[in-house]
Formats: C-alpha cells, sequence, structure tokens
C-alpha cells in the first residue's frame, strides 16, 4: 500500500515545486541594484518625471506653478532644494507626487545623483 502512495506523493512534490516559481523573474528575484552612473537629464530623469511628475506638473497645468516637463523650467526648483525635498518627502514640502506614494528608491537615487552632479542639462 506503501509503494502505491508513493509515486503521486513524489510527483505531486516535483510538480508543486517547478511550478512555484512560475511568474518570478531573475531581475525580481536577484536585483543587480540600481545603477546612478552616468546618470543624465534627458536618458534618465526626463523618464521619471514623464512617468510620475508631467501629467500635473506642465506648462499647461503648472500646479504650485511648478512645471517639470523641460530642463529649464525645472532647475530653478532644483537649485532651491524645494525638488528634492518634496521627491523625497522631506517636512516643510509639500510630498510628491501628491497624495501618493514616495518614488521608487532607485528612482529617488538616480534623481540625488544627478542633483549632486550639478543637474546638468544633458
Amino acid at each position: 500500500m506503501k509503494s502505491k502512495l508513493l509515486l503521486p506523493c513524489v510527483v505531486a512534490i516535483v510538480a508543486l515545486m517547478t511550478t512555484s516559481c512560475y511568474n518570478d523573474s531573475e531581475e525580481a528575484l536577484y536585483p543587480a541594484g540600481c545603477d546612478t552612473t552616468n546618470v543624465s537629464y534627458s536618458q534618465t530623469i526626463q523618464p521619471i518625471l514623464s512617468q510620475n511628475c508631467n501629467s500635473c506638473h506642465n506648462s499647461t497645468e503648472n500646479n504650485a506653478g511648478v512645471i517639470t516637463e523641460n530642463y529649464n523650467d525645472l532647475i530653478t526648483h532644483v537649485n532651491s532644494g524645494i525638488f528634492w525635498k518634496a521627491v523625497n518627502h522631506e517636512t516643510g514640502v509639500v510630498p510628491m507626487p501628491f497624495e501618493g506614494q514616495k518614488l521608487q528608491q532607485c528612482d529617488l537615487d538616480r534623481i540625488k545623483a544627478w542633483i549632486d552632479n550639478g543637474a546638468p542639462n544633458n
């Protein structure tokens, strides 16, 4: 009787083991880290802003007078320190995105690296 149950149990265990990680990606299981080298405005920062900021801070809908859709309008807020404080949810400013979750840590690390590098328009 034991031998009749052993084979189905082994098959069930093997099946469970092979399907348990079906939707896991290698990147999710083993993150490579956040690359903050060679951060540029056009290739790194602008896409983050497009995804998280520009829908509310553009030339048509410039909430609080802040426009993030182009470098020339953004740099004033970067240089004053308000931009970093807002996206980093620091006290004394309205956290951005407004009533939303803080940006992903990697995006914040990239923004900080760009600012620390002088926030170049590159």
